[in-house]
């Protein structure tokens, strides 16, 4: 047990980041889980993580939400959700097949990108999506066109050795999740390649990543350690400890909570970064600040490079009385 006299204990300047946590589509997604439930009564099935946080999905389980992979796991007299990392098209074709009753909990900034996707085959281009193999969102995404319309970009080498059909007839899309610096860096290689590649109207890496990212950025040289609040399946998350690590922090860690702090890390450590992912709940972050301040004389100076005022509303359904 550390001790917790003021004389025994360390120094350390904790920087804050901000913004940090919960984003505006996250922020909806499990309110719509918990109307949901509210609604009509559990158990309310829930198609893939709603988030990626266990500690987010093991505090709805206990309210009443059923997490299951795949849609054909759920009865069809029990409302369903969809993540808000989007679903293939075919997913919510199934559910009315089956007459569910079903809620998208789709992040709107998601459904951006897969109504540009739908226009760009409308006028016969081509699409190219940056993103991770195998991410929820990007399989959602690719799922709302047919197969071999979306071409999935995941690196610079692949935007150079990608052969179009037609070079004049292509356009962008992105995952909302990426690194902003490496999603830039794959954008400069296909327009040098293709200078009519149609991109985003709007960018699509959405405004909390970036806003995370930036705050990052803002800190990452003053730390000798960074530390990044998130699940080791977050794109989001593990996109800012890699930021972290390239601005310049002495060492950056993705931590599910203060439970995974190796605190043979913070040996000689006088200054700490901390921050947390679109899907991490606040109380987290004032876990790993109350676990600190046992071991430290912490001093915190929180780093805000924006403010985020962004609401999603709930589906109409939600928001009418039960």
């Amino acid at each position: 047990m550390p001790s917790t006299t003021s004389a025994a204990k360390p120094d350390l300047t904790l920087y804050l980041a901000a913004p940090r946590g919960f984003c505006a589509g996250v922020d909806r997604a499990i309110q719509i889980v918990e109307r949901s439930i509210e609604i009509h009564g559990a158990p309310v099935y829930v198609r893939h993580e709603i988030v990626h946080n266990r500690h987010v999905v093991e505090r709805l389980e206990k309210m009443g939400a059923v997490f299951v992979d795949e849609l054909d796991e759920c009865p069809e007299d029990r409302p369903v959700v969809f993540s808000a990392h989007g679903v293939p098209k075919a997913v919510p074709a199934e559910a009315k097949r089956r007459n569910m009753v079903f809620l998208d909990a789709t992040c709107p900034l998601v459904s951006k990108v897969h109504v540009e996707a739908e226009r760009h085959a409308r006028d016969g281009r081509d699409i190219l999506l940056i993103g991770h193999e195998g991410h929820p969102e990007v399989i959602g995404t690719m799922g709302q066109l047919s197969d071999g319309q979306i071409i999935l970009i995941e690196t610079e080498e692949d935007a150079l050795n990608f052969t179009p059909r037609d070079a004049e007839n292509l356009a962008l899309v992105t995952q909302t999740t990426l690194s902003v610096d490496d999603t830039a860096g794959i954008i400069k290689v296909l327009q040098a390649r293709f200078p009519s590649i149609a991109l985003p109207y709007k960018e699509d890496i959405c405004y909390a990543t970036t806003n995370r990212q930036a705050a990052v950025k803002a800190i990452a040289e003053r730390c000798d350690l960074l530390l990044v609040i998130g699940a080791s399946n977050s794109s989001n998350s593990k996109r800012l400890v890699e930021v972290g690590d390239i601005a310049g922090a002495g060492k950056a860690r993705l931590i599910a909570s203060a439970e995974n702090i190796n605190w043979d890390d913070l040996k000689g450590i006088t200054k700490l970064g901390l921050t947390a992912g679109a899907s991490a709940p606040e109380y987290l972050v004032d876990g790993v600040i109350a676990a600190a301040k046992m071991r430290f004389n912490v001093t915190i100076e929180e780093v805000e490079v924006t403010k985020e005022e962004v609401i999603f509303r709930l589906p109409r359904a939600l928001r009418e009385p039960a």
